[in-house]
């Protein structure tokens, strides 16, 4: 059976979804946390306000995911990227004006109960924002892990960079990042003569 290329959103896409969700602070940070970072579900919905800030309110650089949130229980760290930094600040302010824990064993991502998110509803909000940004094509929430690490391949053209960033026991997993994009396929055969 052939490998096919996993489902990512175009980089038209992504910012669309990030202008779209920008206004929503909560939402807008779970995705540009999710593209920034390619935290699974599971993951992102069980960071703590202690595994992503420090007690003053300060972000931290590496995130520590707990085995009990890790896939298969495999605990890892994850380098925040310097772009994510005015957000978290930004989300720590909304998080404190909504008057949301922010004791570090506090949910980091909250229901309007001030209850932990739970993966459903972030899935049911990733299709609503997909359909305000205007997508062609709705993807499932994993898309955007997909995409993270396609990104970093992409950029890095490092699969071993890539299968790091990605957590992956073994590179095989990650090769499925090496193959071309639906854009990329796009773009070298547009001018193609028939």
């Amino acid at each position: 059976m052939p490998c096919l290329s996993p489902q990512t959103l175009t980089h038209d896409e992504m910012h669309a979804l990030l202008a779209a969700s920008r206004g929503h602070a909560r939402d807008h940070l779970i995705f540009s946390l999710a593209l920034g970072t390619a935290l699974r579900l599971s993951e992102l919905v069980g960071l703590d306000v202690g595994d992503v800030f420090f007690t003053t309110g300060e972000p931290r650089v590496r995130v520590r995911i707990r085995p009990e949130v890790a896939k298969r229980g495999r605990a890892g760290d994850v380098f925040l990227p310097d772009a994510l930094f005015p957000k978290l600040r930004g989300f720590w302010r909304y998080k404190l004006g909504r008057g949301e824990r922010v004791d570090p064993g506090a949910p980091l991502f909250c229901a309007l109960s001030r209850r932990r998110i739970s993966p459903r509803r972030v899935q049911v909000l990733f299709r609503a924002w997909q359909v305000r940004a205007g997508f062609a094509r709705l993807y499932p929430f994993h898309a955007i892990r997909h995409t993270a690490v396609s990104n970093v391949y992409r950029a890095s053209r490092d699969l071993f960079l890539a299968q790091r960033f990605a957590r992956h026991a073994s590179p095989l997993t990650t090769v499925i990042y090496t193959h071309p994009s639906d854009e990329e396929l796009r773009a070298k055969l547009r001018h193609l003569g028939c």
